[in-house]
């Protein structure tokens, strides 16, 4: 399943998952990743999907809470 990006201003990076809960949180604030890091694993209809940083980066912002909701297109993690 593709993991949406989206790239606002001066190279922040946001990671958007698919719909569901947030089963883990494989990343903190201000960790150094590298394109293709599991950053959040989001279930959705008893799978994991991993949700991957598309391009290295600093993790500058977590948006969700272990076991909440997601949304399609809900901004999980920003990378700058």
């Amino acid at each position: 399943m593709p993991i949406t990006v989206a790239a606002p201003a001066a190279r922040r990076l946001t990671v958007l998952p698919p719909a569901g809960s947030v089963w883990r949180i494989e990343c903190e604030v201000g960790q150094k990743v590298a394109e293709g890091d599991t950053l959040v694993i989001i279930e959705s209809m008893k799978m994991e999907i991993p949700v991957e940083a598309t391009t290295g980066g600093t993790v500058a912002e977590i948006r969700v809470v272990l076991g909440g909701p997601v949304s399609e297109g809900t901004v999980v993690v920003v990378l700058a």
